[in-house]
């Protein structure tokens, strides 16, 4: 049965993203095909962790029962590791800078914002739609209800992480990994976009899926 790859791209991201354009192309001419979902759902406003999973979820099961890889990237790197953890038809797993420890960064970043968030809205810049968009506090609430130490599913996983990763520090991954052998952890000499790795990426995704 032939294998599925998806892309999971970042948060305020899209499939646009020069990232997720980058390797489509490289499965393109590797004569593989690599679905892209759009996560924002038109709707970035009420994005959560739990609606991204749901949805993933929904893309697995057109795929069943062929066997998937996830590739996710940044935000997507988290919804990607919970989806494993609920899902035996996920095979395997490329996490770029995942957002492990995600809400423990944003909270010290947005300390001043919080009380005014439950609010209103946060205005975060979107990448995708290159302007300032409204993201609903239950995005919190939502993130809240995820513990991590309750991702154990042992499966192949590849970890590519920036050194100099200001957005997640390189640390969370590092802890993600030194508590699960079937981890292996790339560490780059990169930020969180990891766009000057890309080649290099693409050898280590090359590799370690036998493509």
């Amino acid at each position: 049965m032939t294998e599925q790859f998806v892309y999971l791209h970042g948060f305020a991201s899209s499939p646009k993203s020069a990232k997720a354009q980058y390797f489509q192309n490289c499965f393109s001419a590797a004569n593989l095909s690599l679905q892209i979902p759009d996560l924002n759902c038109g709707d970035f406003c009420h994005l959560t962790l739990t609606r991204q999973i749901n949805q993933v979820q929904a893309l697995l099961q057109d795929l069943s029962p062929a066997p998937v890889t996830l590739i996710g990237s940044s935000f997507g790197g988290l919804t990607a590791a919970w989806l494993a953890e609920r899902s035996c038809q996920v095979r395997r797993l490329v996490l770029l800078a995942p957002a492990f420890e995600f809400w423990q960064h944003w909270q010290l970043r947005l300390a001043d914002q919080l009380e005014q968030w439950q609010q209103q809205p946060l205005l975060v810049y979107h990448h995708g739609e290159r302007q300032m968009l409204p993201l609903h506090y239950q995005f919190v609430r939502d993130l809240q209800q995820y513990d991590e130490t309750q991702i154990q599913r042992a499966l192949p996983t590849l970890i590519l992480h920036g050194r100099q990763d200001e957005v997640i520090p390189i640390q969370a991954s590092r802890r993600f990994a030194e508590r699960r052998a079937s981890v292996n952890l790339v560490e780059l000499e990169s930020d969180h976009e990891l766009i000057d790795v890309q080649e290099q990426i693409w050898r280590e995704i090359q590799a370690f899926c036998q493509i």
